[in-house]
């Protein structure tokens, strides 16, 4: 029975690859009549997915760029949708910076008052400060203030430092590398922490800003350059850079390790004038009690994040696991100008994972500019793919760019900050959006308890939107109102993308519009003017 049906089954696979390779001739055949290599490769749609989402680095760099720019459109990338909801929960977790304006609070108003927290005898506390104290160069000492603040944090600031625990893969490799360079305690990463709870984007209430927190001026002194589009204090690199060097310049001055952390925060000139009121004692929890109350209240903030971060498996906290490491990402210069939004369309990286990776364009996008050196950090996945079409992407984004119809900003030096005066009609909401800059950012910045305002009254704006030089921030002239030609192939969502601040709800309230229908010719309010 098998030697008759082996010859037939033999049979049967000759014909099949006879056809195959019939059908390979006449596909090259109709390739070369339309002008194309035999060697152009064009792949089924959902190969081209697989090959994009490869773990293999060399292969997904790799896919042509046509596959992904075709007729101006991009094609969506697929992927599972348990473990896409699972990365989409956690990057919402990375890309929170609702814990700066916490650990802020916290910071000022620390509770020294006795905290009951009885999973930390004194005793076994008492234990892990002497061991820390014995590695560390810091003055880790036991007192009944210090451990006040430990059991407060570990009683009510547990899920907030499991999210900067998490955080924290991604930046302290790079801090361990700076601060190495520099022959800094490697513990000073916990600083950054108490600074700005690892939000490359904060910003104090008197303007000190990124990761390690550098006043204007400050920044200035080491290199950190701010303008309409970029502002270097929030470049996790270039900061890092400038905080190191700048404590490496406190410590030659303080020789000790605590008394650089209360000048890093407070001011040299404030530790020195703390020294003489105390009679000339050097150590910190003698000073306490003539430093500003922020400081007074810094270096114990240090010393706990430290503690728990040192002691957190003894505590139980179990971080999420990051998204992506430090190490596994590239830096690409770039060599003309780029949106996010046209870089997240070509390598699929999504937009605000290049706003995490990048934070210092403050507009999300990548200026050019002769004999200046931007750069764009990207998922190592994506970096090679990036290089090996980087014309072919240029090319891309410079059709895109001849499509706007808005010209892109000028790019100015930044003041640091303007002084608005309020008029008739002015809310909080119209004025955060004018400066691309957020409502609590303006009440912080100003001190308000409330949304109230009266015209006339003057507010402090850091804006992150550059103010044009024909106007003045507290000019009373309007400019007048702004309108757009919808297009064939328009619609509400894609006209909003392409103008900063205008949102689908507010062309539909400028315009009393119901729906959401449109017609070619039809022309749209955009502002009030």
């Amino acid at each position: 029975m098998i030697r008759r049906v082996l010859p037939l089954v033999f049979l049967l696979l000759s014909v099949s690859l006879y056809a195959q390779q019939e059908r390979t001739e006449a596909k090259n055949e109709n390739k070369q009549e339309n002008g194309e290599p035999e060697d152009t490769i064009r792949l089924p749609e959902q190969d081209f997915f697989l090959l994009m989402n490869s773990d293999d680095v060399e292969i997904s760099n790799n896919v042509p760029i046509h596959k992904i720019i075709k007729d101006s459109a991009v094609f969506a990338l697929l992927d599972d949708p348990g473990a896409a909801m699972i990365d989409s929960l956690w990057q919402k977790e990375l890309f929170m910076s609702s814990l700066y304006n916490g650990l802020q609070d916290s910071l000022v108003n620390l509770d020294y008052n006795e905290v009951v927290y009885d999973d930390l005898p004194t005793d076994t506390l008492k234990k892990r400060l002497e061991k820390l104290d014995a590695r560390t160069p810091f003055k880790v000492e036991y007192n009944p203030l210090l451990e006040n603040v430990i059991k407060s944090y570990l009683k009510r600031n547990k899920k907030s430092m499991e999210r900067l625990m998490a955080l924290s893969a991604y930046y302290f490799p790079m801090f361990e590398q700076k601060l190495d360079k520099y022959n800094i305690p490697l513990e000073v990463k916990y600083l950054a922490i108490v600074e700005s709870a690892l939000n490359p984007r904060a910003r104090s209430r008197v303007g000190a800003t990124g990761l390690w927190q550098f006043m204007f001026a400050t920044g200035k002194m080491h290199g950190l350059d701010v303008s309409s589009y970029v502002d270097e204090r929030m470049d996790p690199m270039m900061s890092t850079e400038a905080a190191a060097q700048y404590l490496s310049t406190l410590y030659r001055v303080f020789e000790d390790w605590d008394l650089v952390l209360a000048s890093y925060n407070s001011g040299p000139g404030n530790v020195s004038k703390a020294i003489r009121r105390s009679g000339g004692s050097t150590n910190y929890w003698n000073l306490r009690p003539f430093l500003p109350r922020e400081t007074a209240g810094y270096v114990p903030a240090f010393l706990a994040t430290m503690y728990i971060f040192e002691y957190a498996e003894e505590h139980g906290f179990q971080p999420p696991n990051p998204h992506t490491s430090y190490f596994e990402t590239d830096t690409i210069q770039t060599k003309r100008l780029l949106s996010f939004d046209q870089i997240s369309e070509v390598t699929g990286v999504e937009k605000e994972l290049l706003q995490f990776l990048n934070p210092s364009y403050k507009l999300d996008i990548i200026p050019y500019i002769e004999d200046e050196k931007y750069a764009i950090r990207l998922p190592r996945s994506r970096s090679g793919f990036f290089v090996n079409n980087e014309e072919a992407i240029y090319r891309y984004a410079e059709a895109e760019l001849a499509k706007e119809e808005k010209p892109l900003p000028q790019l100015v030096d930044s003041e640091s900050r303007i002084r608005y005066r309020v008029r008739s009609g002015d809310y909080l909401g119209r004025i955060a959006e004018r400066y691309g800059v957020g409502v609590s950012q303006i009440k912080r910045w100003n001190n308000l308890r409330s949304n109230n305002l009266r015209v006339g009254q003057r507010l402090t704006i850091y804006p992150r939107k550059p103010v044009t030089s024909g106007s003045t921030a507290s000019s009373s002239s309007k400019s007048s109102p702004k309108f757009y030609t919808v297009k064939h192939g328009d619609s509400l969502w894609s006209i909003s993308r392409k103008f900063p601040g205008v949102t689908v709800q507010k062309i539909k309230d400028l315009n009393n519009m119901r729906g959401s229908s449109l017609k070619p010719g039809m022309k749209l309010k955009l502002s009030e003017g």
